[in-house]
């Protein structure tokens, strides 16, 4: 498999993104692992305060990517927590992050070559030559004169945004 599913960039802000910066290294102590592990044990080898790790957990079981065992203790009441995260849950739900990326990005590549689009020097909203028309031309946001944009150079910019969404889908089913 070559990288660590931990070492990928991509899953690496995919994670801090839905659940903070030290989810990552919560998520390595799994994946080293291999096996479900207590609460209490990530804090302790991640250097963490439990009640930390917990709520990292939460927010990786809110987006169903960590689930959990709960065992009540008879002598104390209390109970724990073994948790599990599934790997093949954070696969699927960036590739479907960059599915619709791919989608949209392909979206404004197809507009960009089918229509003349004008914008403001501010760059408020993009509009097709009939819209613009409409607005005679003059921002409705900010007052200002639209122009012409030279898709051309933002069709080059799009086209490297889909090569690399569509290399990273790759990478992503790889790591399946």
């Amino acid at each position: 498999m070559g990288k660590k599913l931990y070492e990928n960039v991509v899953v690496k802000k995919f994670v801090e993104k839905w659940a903070g910066k030290e989810a990552v290294e919560v998520l390595k102590y799994f994946l080293k692992s291999k096996r479900p592990l207590r609460d209490e044990v990530i804090a302790e080898k991640a250097g963490m305060r439990v009640t930390e790790v917990r709520t990292i957990l939460n927010r990786l079981h809110y987006r169903g990517i960590a689930n959990y065992d709960k065992k009540r203790d008879d002598k104390t009441g209390w109970y724990t927590y073994t948790w599990r995260i599934d790997t093949k849950k954070i696969v699927e739900l960036i590739l479907e992050e960059q599915q619709e990326l791919l989608e949209k990005l392909e979206k404004e590549r197809e507009v960009q070559e089918n229509y003349t689009l004008f914008t403001c020097k501010g760059g408020c909203v993009e509009f097709p030559f009939e819209i613009a028309a409409e607005y005679q031309f003059k921002c409705p946001e900010c007052g200002r004169d639209m122009n012409c944009i030279d898709g051309a150079i933002k069709k080059r910019h799009l086209s490297k945004q889909i090569n690399k969404v569509r290399k990273v889908i790759e990478e992503l089913k790889m790591l399946k």
